[in-house]
């Protein structure tokens, strides 16, 4: 079983939020979930100061602390190392809100930014949040995963995109958008990366192109002092030191298995 992770190469993203549209489409999340956010921010002082960004998506960590807070085990990280929402089992206390150091987590519920209300625009069937034009088939949407249209009162994050993931054939080191046999298991964000800034495969596999990437250009990860121990790797140009080692703490399992 692989344990999927992800590389962002810094020095090649432009901040054209490609990503974020893809994940929008992907996902059929509301205006304002931004599962894959690009941050943007002024490095110094006008004029000699810079504009820059920062691709933040769920860090899907080897130690999740939204996982260790979740009252009734709907967080849990699942085998491939994606970290995951069991729709049926949340009963939307926000406790891994406040707990995940990453703000990477969305409340369906909350009271929309932008107007008119595209819940209201296109409402609910059924106990779901809305019914967007564009969602993805019922047999591909999955609640114990929390893929597809969400139920209301619920959490909601990034998935690793599981539906494509989960799909593929087992054996594989990298997932890359380029190589038509793999194309269609790679996340959205990666597969419309233009500049091709991201990179996915498995962390555990030495030949993976992730781990080499991290190996050789010093990948690091973002807030690693907090313990979590993202599966989100950055390349900045820099000399970060990485930590080879791992955590063997035994992850919660689907609830499935």
């Amino acid at each position: 079983m692989p344990r999927w992770g992800m590389v962002i190469d810094l020095e090649k993203c432009t901040g054209c939020q490609a990503c974020t549209a893809a994940c929008q489409m992907e996902n059929c999340r509301l205006p304002g979930e931004m599962w894959q956010d690009v941050l943007f921010y002024s490095e110094g002082e006008y004029p000699s100061g810079k504009l820059t960004w920062l691709p933040r998506p769920c860090m899907h960590c080897e130690n999740p602390s939204c996982v260790a807070v979740c009252p009734t085990g709907a967080a849990y990280k699942a085998e491939n190392g994606a970290v995951l929402i069991d729709w049926e089992r949340c009963i939307g206390c926000k406790y891994c809100m406040i707990a995940c150091p990453y703000g990477v987590r969305f409340y369906a519920e909350e009271k929309q930014k932008t107007q008119p209300d595209i819940r209201d625009v296109f409402p609910a069937k059924g106990d779901k949040v809305w019914d967007p034009p564009y969602k993805m088939p019922e047999q591909v949407q999955d609640p114990k995963h929390g893929v597809g249209v969400q139920p209301k009162n619920v959490v909601s994050k990034c998935t690793f995109c599981y539906h494509r993931t989960s799909k593929a054939p087992t054996g594989l080191k990298d997932l890359d958008p380029n190589d038509p046999a793999t194309r269609k298991f790679t996340p959205a964000c990666v597969v419309t990366c233009a500049p091709g800034a991201r990179y996915f495969g498995d962390l555990d596999n030495p030949e993976s192109n992730v781990r080499k990437l991290i190996a050789e250009k010093r990948g690091t990860r973002l807030l690693d002092q907090t313990g979590n121990r993202p599966q989100v790797y950055y390349l900045a140009g820099e000399a970060p030191v990485i930590p080879e080692t791992r955590s063997v703490r035994k992850p919660k399992q689907s609830p499935e298995t």
